[in-house]
């Protein structure tokens, strides 16, 4: 592209495909002139598009027309860039350095932080009470109706929880019962069946041998019952012979 300050003999260029020489200059013709600078607009947004995206610029486009028509682009906001360009082209007049002016544009972003953090612990502690002397009538209403607020969700949160834990502890309370009322049908039934069996005749006078002792000639001794007194005459064993 030639400046304006070059001379005649360099304010040409060739376009590509061989079509001649075109010479940059005022269009006097207001039709082509405005074709011209449709295609040319659209060129230059595109251009500004493809570069915000591959190369992850932030990129500011502002074009107003012959007519005083707006055409603007940008990949963050035009506004933004504007007050970005304007700081560190201040910063760069005085110091001459971009870096400084990023450093002090990060200054204040943590300044702003800063402050909030400061909103936010002044916040809590006149939400505990403290630090109220400086508040006036109006802050002091709002204070006090957020307060209610919050007391009035603690409240229905902590009465939801114990509804919930006495529900559990209710049905538990039943499984319990249940529980209880079926060992005990048990133990009801197992002295049942002892009382029957020490009802039975003889049944306090013989005890149930549980395993039967063989010898190496396949006989087993005929001894289940025994008398647990010795109240009757020793007998001699009777020797049976498995079959």
């Amino acid at each position: 592209m030639v400046y304006p300050n070059e001379s005649c003999e360099n304010t040409t260029l060739k376009k590509m495909g061989g079509r001649g020489k075109i010479e940059i200059k005022r269009i006097e013709n207001t039709t082509n002139r405005q074709v011209t600078f449709c295609k040319r607009r659209n060129g230059l947004l595109k251009k500004a598009y493809e570069l915000s995206v591959l190369c992850d610029a932030e990129v500011a486009l502002i074009v107003f027309s012959t007519r005083g028509r707006l055409y603007e682009y940008a990949n963050n906001s035009v506004k933004a860039t504007i007050e970005r360009y304007k700081k560190a082209h201040a910063d760069s007049s005085n110091t001459g350095s971009v870096v400084e002016a990023n450093a002090q544009f990060y200054q204040q972003e943590a300044d702003k932080l800063r402050n909030q953090i400061r909103n936010l612990q002044n916040s809590n502690r006149n939400m505990l009470g403290e630090s109220l002397g400086s508040l006036p009538m109006k802050e002091l209403k709002s204070l006090e109706t957020r307060l209610e607020k919050g007391i009035s969700k603690i409240r229905s949160k902590k009465n939801e929880l114990l509804f919930t834990e006495i529900e559990y502890m209710q049905k538990r309370e039943i499984d319990l019962d249940n529980n209880n009322q079926l060992l005990r049908a048990k133990i009801a039934e197992n002295e049942r069946k002892q009382q029957d069996m020490n009802l039975m005749p003889g049944g306090s006078n013989f005890e149930v041998m549980h395993s039967q002792p063989f010898d190496s000639r396949n006989y087993f001794q005929v001894n289940a019952l025994q008398p647990t007194n010795h109240s009757y005459p020793q007998q001699d064993q009777i020797a049976l012979q498995l079959v």
